[in-house]
């Protein structure tokens, strides 16, 4: 009798990377890092954190990072990682490997020297604007200005160090002009099918096109209201999967759940974007119990690919193998 869906996806979480490109919850040196033993329990072996985004001053970036870099160079079964080996070896030894990201270039304070101290921080990944036009560019939820000066200047910084340009909560000309300009694989780390479901944060399907064209991966987001009417149900996020598998092909498809963990505090995602409209625009944002899927789900999304007749190697890629190829072309 030939293995489960289950088994097999038991099977493929033993053998290879799970990675989660993105994680949600808020950058704030009080965060209680112990609950990352969420993705541990999952099974997840590489996640990268937010440190910092356009709503927040730069200054308390560097102090996230001090303050997330402190823990985890200090706890046991979690590893601040450099290199895809050093994640493959973190995985060996059961632990949870991390590296940081930025969500957008206001977290560079006009400096273009701030690249490389982010970089030397631990930052592997950084997106232009978060929702709102900055100085590098537009934000999606903004004027589309398009890619600036400084913003071309930061791509050439972040090729030079190894940081994966990463065009997620981005205008789409700036997008489209930052994957031109980038001579590296770009990516979206957390961004849905727009034909699928109509919302601002997601993308079009020539977006995903140019981010393949590049090398790159686009990753699914466990956002409810990105995925569908708050809808996290592990059929909604294989549909985006099949939607970019058949559009770009599966080794272009990732996983960056997006997920923070204040509903486990009692806490909703809902009342936290009330906070900044000018960042979370109500018409976009009127969800009051605002959801998003669970690391645990990402096992359950193996399962249901299986169904759908995706090759053990693609759901392997869709699980972790594609965005580590991009990570270990582009990291340096």
């Amino acid at each position: 009798m030939p293995d489960s869906p289950r088994a097999i996806a038991e099977k493929l979480f033993r053998d290879h990377v799970i990675w989660d490109d993105h994680a949600g919850f808020g950058p704030d040196p009080g965060v209680d890092l112990s609950k990352l033993s969420i993705w541990k329990d999952a099974g997840v072996d590489y996640l990268s954190i937010n440190v910092g985004y356009d709503v927040m001053d730069w200054r308390d970036a560097v102090k996230s990072l001090g303050a997330f870099r402190r823990w985890i160079l200090a706890a046991d079964g979690y590893r601040l990682v450099t290199s895809v080996e050093e994640v493959r070896a973190a995985k060996r030894t059961g632990d949870l490997a991390v590296t940081f990201d930025l969500e957008g270039m206001d977290m560079l304070d006009g400096s273009l020297d701030m690249v490389e101290t982010y970089h030397a921080l631990g930052v592997r990944q950084m997106l232009f604007a978060y929702n709102k036009n900055n100085l590098a560019g537009g934000g999606c939820h903004d004027r589309d200005t398009g890619l600036t000066a400084f913003g071309r200047d930061v791509i050439g910084e972040m090729n030079r160090l190894g940081i994966l340009v990463d065009c997620s909560h981005t205008a789409y000309t700036t997008t489209m002009e930052a994957m031109e300009t980038s001579n590296a694989p770009c990516i979206f780390s957390h961004s849905n099918a727009r034909e699928l479901h109509d919302h601002e944060r997601n993308i079009w399907d020539d977006q995903a096109r140019v981010c393949a064209a590049t090398g790159g991966v686009v990753g699914i987001v466990g956002i409810g209201i990105f995925l569908g009417d708050n809808d996290i149900r592990t059929t909604t996020l294989a549909d985006h999967v099949d939607h970019y598998a058949n559009l770009i092909g599966a080794e272009h498809v990732g996983i960056g759940l997006d997920y923070a963990f204040e509903e486990e505090d009692g806490e909703n995602l809902g009342d936290f974007v009330a906070t900044a409209r000018d960042y979370w625009p109500e018409y976009q944002y009127n969800e009051p119990d605002m959801a998003c899927a669970h690391p645990s789900q990402i096992i359950e999304l193996a399962e249901e690919l299986l169904r759908r007749q995706y090759s053990e190697r693609d759901v392997a890629g869709i699980l972790g193998g594609n965005f580590m190829r991009v990570a270990e072309a582009v990291w340096k």
